[in-house]
């Protein structure tokens, strides 16, 4: 047994809850947000560093990188969740973008500074779609969308500790301190995952390490998959090959329009409101409505979801999205817009939660790992053109209103591609594929002893 494996098991007897996992994964999710909006809360100070002398076109470029790296290492790790295991994947990535944000606070020019940011989202980009699927793996199955939207809620608080962080920071101090902290992983939850973070137990059946996957199933209370029902490489040529290839394009073109939505909203909400007519105050006030929005909408909603069915409850977040969007636009007075911006919080953000737990469940627990890599790497080519097509918006002769049209359409869009999302047997396994795992160890005593 590998020192990744014995590291996740506390000792014979001892039982854990998923509490300890969602936990976890809360607070490496809290650094992933931290380290991807602080650069968003540097832009200022970028722009005033006068050795660097950079443009507004230039810090755009920039923020770009970290989005691409993210694409590229979301399908990195879908391709490597079948050949490494889910926690190389999270302690590699995890360290990796920490010592990447030390040194980008070393860095000496805009050119390595721009290497580094792309560098570190290959370790963000790897991380989301990993701790989604073992936070869905070792969650009750009434419990998976909950527990996923609260393990996600950890990036909204890494975007809210970013922006504290600078509001106290940066008037006395170079951005440079605020990528410093990026390095407080390594000194904190890295130790703590090292030591309590299990390998997935699927993994380990599949690789036919059975007796290491039983130990974890039965320690958290979980159903195993039975031999048979791993013997799916669960690699992304297979999902793109398979049966349900239809179904995984549907819910990358969903995951394409939430992340366009979160990225483009996000960037560009502030600048629409005060264009239709909204102070800056209140412009700026609309941005944390929204996020709050996103959080509490998407807790409630994913409760929904494992009641009711992923599908339902997705499909009507995104209408809600359309409705918010376009009601927006109709100039309301600030506390019915501050109401409804809420509500779009929920279509935004909320939705792209969703839509994350929808195909962590949707799919087997060998194929998780990789669905979530090609939908959140293929769909992260939405979040870089959700910013690109609000700034053409606002650049064209097209009226504010167009950016209404425009982000209600791609909601519009996402809600049509879930609907059409057939409905999947992998949420509700059959009873052949799966045994409880207390008779699991029992059932197959003999076998382990050949």
């Amino acid at each position: 047994m590998t020192p990744l494996t014995t590291s996740a098991l506390d000792g014979p007897g001892t039982r854990r809850s998923s509490a300890s996992i969602v936990a976890l994964c809360f607070v490496i999710i809290v650094y992933d947000g931290y380290d991807l909006v602080v650069y968003g809360a540097t832009v200022p100070s970028l722009l005033a560093y006068e050795p660097w002398q950079l443009t507004a076109g230039q810090i755009g470029a920039i923020g770009s990188y970290a989005l691409v790296g993210m694409l590229l290492g979301a399908l990195l790790s879908g391709w490597l969740a079948s050949r490494v295991g889910a926690r190389a994947i999270v302690l590699g990535s995890l360290i990796s973008f920490s010592v990447i944000m030390g040194l980008t606070a070393l860095a000496p020019n805009p050119e390595v500074f721009g290497l580094l940011r792309f560098l570190g989202g290959l370790g963000l980009g790897g991380v989301v779609p990993t701790v989604i699927a073992l936070t869905v793996e070792y969650s009750p199955p009434s419990r998976r969308q909950f527990n996923n939207a609260l393990m996600y809620s950890g990036y909204s608080v890494g975007g809210m500790l970013s922006a504290l962080a600078a509001l106290a920071l940066l008037p006395e101090n170079s951005f440079r301190i605020m990528y410093a902290l990026g390095l407080l992983p390594l000194v904190t939850i890295v130790p703590l995952a090292w030591r309590y973070l299990p390998e997935s137990a699927a993994f380990l059946a599949g690789k036919g390490r059975i007796i290491e996957a039983r130990a974890l199933a039965d320690k958290f209370g979980i159903d195993l998959p039975t031999p048979s029902a791993t013997t799916s490489n669960g690699s992304m040529a297979s999902l793109m090959t398979g049966p349900r290839r239809i179904p995984l394009l549907l819910l990358v073109v969903a995951s394409f329009c939430g992340l366009l939505l979160v990225y483009g909203v996000n960037t560009w909400l502030p600048n629409i409101m005060r264009q239709s007519g909204y102070s800056l105050g209140s412009s700026l006030s609309f941005l944390l409505v929204l996020n709050l929005g996103a959080i509490i909408g998407a807790l409630a909603a994913s409760r929904a979801a494992d009641r009711f069915g992923s599908k339902p409850v997705t499909v009507t977040s995104f209408l809600l999205a359309v409705v918010a969007i376009l009601a927006l636009g109709t100039g309301l007075p600030v506390s019915a817009a501050m109401a409804v911006v809420a509500v779009a919080g929920l279509g935004t953000v909320g939705t792209q939660i969703l839509v994350n737990g929808y195909v962590a469940t949707y799919f087997g627990e060998n194929e998780r790992t990789a669905a979530l890599g090609l939908s959140l790497g293929l769909g992260r080519v939405g979040a870089i053109v959700g910013p690109i097509l609000g700034g053409w918006i606002a650049s064209s002769a097209l009226g504010v209103e167009w950016n209404f049209y425009a982000f209600a359409a791609f909601a519009a869009l996402g809600c049509l591609a879930v609907a059409l999302v057939s409905r999947s047997a992998a949420s509700t396994p059959h009873p052949s594929s799966t045994v409880p795992a207390t008779s699991q160890l029992t059932a197959s005593a003999s076998s382990e002893r050949l």
